[in-house]
């Protein structure tokens, strides 16, 4: 398992409200897309309720422009 494994919806949420995401519309099927205020980036995130694969979370990151190290201590 890898650094970023073991992630649920809830605890990939408030790590990115730590960050000034908030949601803003749900998406396709059952996920959602959340926004950040300033800079406008919005990404699109899975609402299940297992845990998140790895590479998906990698894929948010990017899209949000967050290093995993400051993730993973936010």
């Amino acid at each position: 398992m890898g650094r970023l494994a073991g992630f649920r919806y809830r605890e990939v949420a408030r790590r990115l409200r730590a960050f000034g995401f908030r949601f803003d519309r749900s998406g396709a099927g059952s996920h959602e897309v959340w926004r950040h205020a300033q800079t406008g980036r919005k990404v699109t995130i899975p609402h299940h309720a297992s845990d998140m694969a790895e590479g998906t979370l990698r894929a948010i990151l990017r899209e949000a422009g967050i290093a995993v190290n400051d993730f993973l201590r936010a």
